[in-house]
């Protein structure tokens, strides 16, 4: 009887240490795109000083992430945030499928759209099975949030699969239930979908936007008739609720507005009617968290990366702390129920970097976006031509003067600014350097040392127990 006893005891201790160790009820992922170590520290100098900390600094897991696609040395968001999602190099453009899937490029539709899918070639890869789908099929709710159009690559990675992450109106096709060319490993659907683009599930519109779905569907319609709740502004998505799916498209035809211009009102009207990311992915969890089997959530700050190959510094790092603040939301909320967060595992991580760097030898205390002043002089730093420059530079991008002048303060601050590149390029590119990650929670022991982004994939399945 005592050997019972004593056997029965050691299996439920064991039971307890493998769930402390690695099964998570709940796991939010939060994915700053582009979001390269340089962008980190000049957020967290631009809002808290070089001796501050970030909300994601204060995570006590980290890792350095490998982030190279199948066909290249520097990846676009497709494969880098789909290797994440679903633990399968591909290559550049290809949303969750095989590594042997060519990224075709789709056709243009009788509008001038892109609304032709050519990615139905036979043998042109198959489906990789998604994070986000293994939590549907093990009965918990799902969410994907972001402040880009929710067809954009990121997001588009969780729930879809497709050759090419610019076939975005079939994109949004697979998030309808029931409807043509829906994703059938999303079961009922996705419990929680946030996001801009609303374009790609609606009919064309000659008239206000010359965008739209060339098929005449109205995909948020067909949600609504499945049960979902839609939401076009802030106030519609915090009267939703809990009970029911939900997607809130905050945005007619492109992403949600940088974090700097959300209060002002853009040509459209739409910025001062959207959520922040903070309290989209409050929302999120409220409406996710009433599943008793717990809930996976993807929560992307996508601007990050626009503002980056703009290079637009002053925008990309306002977004990074608007990301840093929907990290400490989600910390906040999560704690009050889970207080240790043993059963919660929250991943912070980027998709790439950008080449964006920093310049010189700046003063403690100056600026981060002011032109560089040194430690000894506190004077302006000048280069070989007598001429002022900026801390922050961008290796390339459209600002490379031909012939340098000298900068002021006045201009480098203005929140337009375009800092200095190396290389003239129309866009600034991504960057091959390793990223950041950070987890704290249920199962964050295994985020540790340099890690293929593919990785990150088996440790969250090991976190929910899969």
């Amino acid at each position: 009887m005592k050997r019972t006893l004593l056997a029965a005891a050691l299996t439920l201790s064991f039971a307890q240490a493998a769930y402390a160790a690695g099964e998570a009820k709940n796991i939010i992922f939060f994915l700053g795109d582009g979001m390269g170590p340089s962008t980190v520290t000049a957020a967290r100098i631009y809002k808290y000083g070089e001796a501050g900390s970030l909300t994601m600094d204060t995570l006590e897991r980290t890792a350095r992430i490998k982030t190279y696609s199948n066909d290249a040395q520097t990846t676009d968001s497709a494969p880098s945030m789909a290797a994440y999602m679903t633990g399968v190099k591909m290559n550049n453009e290809v949303i969750s499928m095989s590594a042997d899937t060519v990224a075709t490029n789709p056709g243009k539709d009788a509008n001038g759209n892109l609304g032709v899918n050519n990615c139905a070639a036979t043998g042109n890869g198959i489906a990789a099975v998604s994070i986000l789908e293994l939590a549907k099929g093990k009965g918990k709710a799902v969410g994907a949030i972001t402040t880009t159009e929710l067809t954009h690559a990121t997001p588009a990675t969780t729930f879809s699969h497709i050759c090419n992450r610019n076939a975005q109106y079939h994109i949004a096709a697979q998030v309808a239930p029931g409807g043509v060319g829906y994703n059938a490993a999303l079961g009922d659907g996705v419990d929680v979908l946030m996001g801009g683009g609303r374009n790609h599930f609606t009919p064309f519109d000659a008239v206000a936007n010359k965008t739209g779905r060339a098929d005449g569907r109205n995909l948020l319609t067909e949600m609504a008739a499945k049960g979902y709740a839609v939401a076009s502004t802030k106030a519609e998505m915090n009267a939703a609720a809990a009970g029911k799916k939900f997607i809130g498209l905050y945005s007619s035809k492109s992403h949600l507005e940088y974090e700097l211009d959300r209060s002002a009102t853009p040509p459209l009207g739409e910025g001062a009617t959207q959520p922040s990311l903070a309290e989209m992915t409050v929302k999120a969890m409220d409406l996710l968290s009433t599943n008793t089997n717990g809930y996976f959530l993807m929560v992307e700050g996508g601007r990050i990366d626009h503002a980056l190959h703009g290079t637009n510094a002053k925008r990309a790092l306002a977004d990074t702390i608007a990301f840093d603040d929907a990290i400490k939301a989600a910390l906040d909320k999560a704690k009050l129920t889970d207080p240790t967060l043993a059963n919660t595992l929250i991943v912070v991580t980027a998709d790439h970097d950008h080449t964006l760097a920093f310049n010189g030898y700046a003063k403690k205390g100056n600026p981060i976006l002011d032109i560089n002043r040194g430690y000894k002089d506190n004077q302006p730093s000048k280069d070989a031509d007598g001429n002022s420059y900026t801390t922050l530079v961008f290796g390339n991008g459209p600002n490379r003067p031909n012939t340098r002048v000298s900068l002021d303060s006045a201009t480098v601050l203005a929140d337009n600014y375009l800092q200095e590149t190396g290389v003239r390029l129309a866009s600034e590119t991504h960057g091959g350097g390793d990223v950041k990650l950070f987890a704290t929670g249920a199962g964050a022991k295994g985020f540790k040392g340099t890690l293929d982004n593919t990785k990150v994939f088996s440790l969250l399945k090991s976190a929910f127990g899969l």
